[in-house]
């Protein structure tokens, strides 16, 4: 597949992936309501980077070369 066919797949993923990671904090998000600020400070500090982690190998999918080049 070449690296410009793979962009659109990658971005659909994407799209996909943060629709449910954003729910999925969200919905988390209601059981923090009543925890420290402390707690939902580091949560949300978390939360707010730890979805680029399993979009990781798909970025260097997404900018891999083609092959044979």
């Amino acid at each position: 597949m070449s690296q410009a066919a793979r962009k659109p797949v990658a971005m659909a993923v994407l799209i996909i992936w943060l629709t449910a990671y954003i729910v999925g904090v969200a919905s988390l998000s209601g059981i923090l309501a009543t925890a420290p600020r402390w707690a939902q400070l580091g949560f949300y500090i978390l939360a707010g980077v730890a979805w680029v982690v399993p979009l990781r190998p798909l970025f260097r999918w997404m900018n891999r070369p083609q092959a044979g080049r």
